[in-house]
């Protein structure tokens, strides 16, 4: 086998190494679950001075996403959803986050509400809805509509996306390779039919050669 084989084959093995790899991650192939806010209530502020308080909510690794309507406490704030800071943010899988109300303080460190595990499986039981109240801290209302079944996509949607998705990038993969297997072997055959015709050509030119001798009586001339 050559060297220009002995590569393919080797790429052609990684290839369907990392397709090995990606068909065990499917159980992953999970849509976004995308969580909003649609109420929220704060029953008092923490800031010592008499400023409006700026209020964010934020999960363990991601950015802050601050809540530029609410400044009063005692008054009930509601939203659709389509607002610029939403969503507030999302679920992959069934993996739950840590997640809090805070308030940003002047000169010390940011003032809580409340920390909580946040979980898909917190909206199961209400159609989407997961209400949270802290006592004399909030009243918060929270959506996720694909949530509702405990899961961010029910198993049988994930399972077929999954394997859509499976199926598009194996033939896909197959194809490319199919491709360059084609082209290697043809390109092959051309080289060896080349050298098969200029081999060709070289013994004519000796036997025209020879012919010629012949001709001219030259071969018995010494």
């Amino acid at each position: 086998m050559s060297l220009r084989c002995r590569r393919l084959s080797s790429r052609v093995s990684c290839v369907f190494l990392a397709l090995c790899m990606f068909l065990n991650s499917l159980p992953g192939l999970v849509l976004a679950a995308v969580v909003t806010l649609d109420s929220i209530k704060i029953h008092k502020t923490h800031e010592w001075l008499d400023n409006k308080p700026t209020v964010y909510f934020k999960c363990q690794g991601e950015n802050k996403k601050i809540l530029p309507d609410v400044k009063e406490k005692n008054t009930t704030y509601v939203f659709k959803g389509e607002e610029s800071w939403q969503p507030l943010t999302e679920f992959l899988g069934t993996k739950c986050k840590r997640c809090g109300l805070y308030e940003e303080d002047t000169f010390n460190s940011d003032d809580v509400f409340d920390e909580w595990e946040f979980c898909p499986g917190d909206f199961a039981d209400n159609d989407g809805k997961y209400i949270r109240k802290t006592k004399k801290e909030f009243d918060a209302t929270f959506l996720c509509p694909k949530c509702k079944s405990g899961r961010t996509e029910s198993d049988t949607h994930v399972g077929r996306k999954g394997m859509h998705v499976a199926i598009i990038v194996l033939i896909s993969l197959l194809a490319s390779i199919v491709t360059a297997i084609v082209l290697v072997a043809a390109y092959k055959y051309w080289q060896k039919k080349k050298r098969q015709q200029d081999q060709a050509r070289f013994l004519k030119l000796f036997e025209d050669g020879d012919e010629i001798e012949d001709e001219l009586g030259l071969g018995t001339v010494i």
